[in-house]
């Protein structure tokens, strides 16, 4: 079943949740709508599923408007953040209870219930606890019998809200490679709502970016990483340094620096945003004259060592701006960050305290909202 999501809003009171969002889910696509707390993803997954009312805008389910149906009537499966277990009831009676409350003209007989049941306790790989009862049970197994429930209906569509956001980091990494393989073996169309980026770029099929209500980009994994399209994006996935200065003829000028910015050869003395990764800044020690190029522009930046800590193959050095008489540490955030590989590190024999040179080997810049272009 595909999803069309058409010019939704929704206000609460003065405040705008959703602002004319649109979005199309494909049949048997996995979605996330990723972006912070507040910015609208949760609102808009519950006016999917019926749970909210939208004040503008439709939503269109396999091609028939649904805008006005009931939440029984769209043949939505809804997971929770909290699981939303019954916990009188065992982990059979969870899963047979939307199976169980069907009319009774649509009620399968119990025999097909039970059979129904342990085929899914089995796909979510949990078929010898059907008698416990949830608090027999720990967190991540509370949420597979959740989404067992709500695949128990055979929803045409399957929407989760932030579904591993109470479980600790290494049940969360374990569910979501698991949510991802469910996935590929069910193929129901599926959206699910996360603040966090490495849950979204490792299950998804397709990211949406969501800030204040709106969406700021729709793409692949790979296409939202490489190519940001705004500076709320490029913060947002992952770790980057931020610097501040000026674009002029396919230039930026940052804390001294001097780099080229052929994208914005039509920008005259405007403001910017420059986004370098950790990763993409390469570190050197200073010498004088080292961040000189040949044609007398800085390309680097001198730094000093002021932490460095090595996890697994990466070392992460916290970086500095030096104070070196030419604007260095002007208008920077202040600690720079870089990753280098914790081979190179060792060989270097970096201490805290050395003075190196930064220089970035990738630049991404955005020319400031309302500056001269």
């Amino acid at each position: 079943m595909s999803i069309d999501i058409r010019n939704i809003g929704k206000r609460f009171g003065e405040f705008e949740a959703v602002r004319d969002v649109s979005l199309r889910v494909g049949p048997g696509e996995l979605v996330a709508l990723l972006g912070p707390s507040g910015c609208g993803k949760t609102t808009l997954l519950r006016i999917v599923a019926g749970l909210e009312t939208a004040d503008t805008g439709s939503i269109v389910l396999a091609g028939e408007d649904a805008t006005d149906r009931h939440v029984r009537e769209r043949q939505v499966g809804f997971v929770f953040q909290h699981y939303a277990l019954f916990r009188h009831m065992t982990v059979f009676e969870n899963v047979a209870f939307g199976l169980r409350i069907k009319p009774r003209g649509q009620r399968p007989a119990e025999a097909q219930i039970r059979r129904k049941v342990g085929e899914l306790l089995e796909l979510v790989q949990l078929s010898g606890l059907a008698d416990r009862f949830p608090a027999q049970l720990s967190g991540g197994q509370r949420q597979r019998i959740a989404l067992a429930r709500a695949l128990a209906v055979d929803p045409k569509v399957l929407l989760l809200d932030e579904p591993f956001g109470a479980l600790d980091a290494k049940v969360r990494k374990e569910l979501r490679r698991w949510l991802r393989r469910l996935h590929d073996e069910l193929h129901v169309t599926s959206v699910f709502v996360t603040h966090d980026q490495e849950e979204a770029l490792e299950v998804a099929d397709r990211v949406v970016l969501m800030n204040a209500g709106a969406v700021e980009q729709i793409g692949s994994p790979q296409q939202v990483l490489d190519t940001p399209a705004s500076p709320f994006v490029y913060g947002f996935l992952g770790d980057v340094n931020l610097f501040r200065g000026r674009a002029h003829a396919g230039e930026v000028h940052l804390q001294g620096m001097r780099l080229d910015a052929p994208e914005h050869a039509q920008a005259r003395d405007a403001r910017a945003l420059a986004y370098v990764r950790p990763h993409e800044l390469d570190i050197q020690r200073y010498s004088p004259g080292q961040e000189i190029d040949a044609s007398g522009c800085r390309r680097g930046l001198v730094v000093q060592l002021s932490r460095a800590m090595v996890a697994g193959q990466v070392a992460r050095l916290q970086l500095v701006p030096a104070r070196d008489g030419a604007g260095a540490n002007e208008g920077a955030d202040t600690v720079i960050e870089a990753h280098i590989p914790a081979q190179q590190f060792r060989a270097m024999g970096l201490r805290e305290g050395e003075t190196l040179v930064a220089t970035p080997q990738r630049v991404r810049v955005f020319l400031k909202e309302g500056a001269p272009a």
